[in-house]
């Protein structure tokens, strides 16, 4: 008998009877369900022990690697989802903030930015908002078509940031907003720029004449060979203001950023309305909360040439800005 009970076949056979309720549910379950029903002698039982023992250890690895295996699997793919999610809404975000056309930051995100540096800057000593407009838009495109003025609308912002400072803002301006509207189509033909941290305000004309220079001497036979006898030329209006304290500007950094987009607007229709596109500028501060012209004398300036087709040549005009010894 002790040798039937001893062999594992034959009490393998002999429990067949047991019932699911009735067999282990743990290691420790596991042993003493052998011990109690397959009567081993102590030697194989413990062999038998070490066997069952060294498969749990083994799966229960298997388990563990598995396991940590799927989480970081998860983690690796949540990673990804969750960068791809950044970059999607960053992408969608810097889209909504900037023309379709041009790429340029659009006039809303524009006025944000210089609102956050009236109400927060504390180096330089000027700043300078300016305008500047196609002059006789409509006409190239009525006359030349609407595929011509979009390339003219492209270009000139090309230009215009070529010719900014790394840290200067360039928007274009969009139709509807202060100022002249144009064909709903292509939007406005007026660009906003902020010329930050002056140590003179005379850098903010000299900017602003760099612009329209650039315009104006630029091949525009390469965008369309009719633009020979019409070359694109650009007005400019510049409002330039003394920073003063920050604690002046602090809380009414909004009005005083609407404030100095209008008298940039004004500057530049006043240039318009010159036979020939220049720029004008005015120096300004903080007085009471207001902005008030700074206006000692006026300076004459010979016009700057610009090319062969500048009808400007040898003219004089005169210039609001105080001197530079001053």
């Amino acid at each position: 008998m002790e040798n039937l009970v001893s062999d594992p076949l034959h009490a393998a056979r002999s429990v067949k009877t047991f019932t699911a309720a009735t067999l282990p549910q743990s290691r420790r379950e596991l042993h003493a369900w052998i011990h109690e029903n397959l009567k081993l002698s102590t030697k194989r039982e413990s062999a038998l022990f070490a066997a069952v023992d060294a498969v749990f250890t083994r799966h229960q690895g298997l388990r563990e690697e598995s396991k940590e295996g799927a989480i970081e699997a998860l983690f690796a793919d949540f990673d990804d989802k969750i960068r791809c999610f950044k970059q999607l809404v960053a992408d969608l975000t810097d889209k909504s903030r900037r023309d379709p056309k041009t790429k340029l930051i659009n006039f809303a995100r524009f006025t944000e930015q210089l609102e956050s540096f009236l109400a927060l800057e504390q180096r330089g000593c000027w700043c300078a908002v300016g305008l500047a407009d196609v002059s006789g838009f409509k006409w190239y495109n009525d006359t030349l078509g609407h595929a011509v003025g979009d390339r003219i609308i492209e270009r000139v912002a090309q230009l215009l940031g070529e010719q900014a400072r790394a840290d200067d803002l360039i928007a274009k301006k969009r139709a509807g907003s202060a100022g002249q509207e144009l064909h709903a189509r292509f939007g406005g033909d007026e660009f906003c720029f902020l010329i930050p941290r002056l140590q003179e305000h005379s850098q903010a004309y000299a900017i602003g004449e760099r612009f329209r220079t650039a315009v104006a001497q630029y091949n525009w036979t390469l965008e369309d060979d009719r633009l020979a006898a019409h070359p694109v030329l650009v007005d400019v209006g510049l409002a330039c203001l003394s920073l003063g304290r920050v604690a002046e500007r602090r809380f009414i950094a909004q009005r005083l950023s609407a404030d100095l987009i209008q008298r940039a607007d004004k500057l530049m229709y006043e240039a318009k309305s010159e036979r020939a596109s220049h720029t004008r500028f005015e120096r300004v501060e903080i007085n009471n909360g207001e902005l008030v012209a700074l206006i000692d004398r006026s300076d004459r300036v010979e016009e700057p040439r610009v090319g062969g087709n500048d009808r400007r040549r040898g003219r004089v005009r005169r210039k609001l800005m105080i001197d530079d010894a001053s």
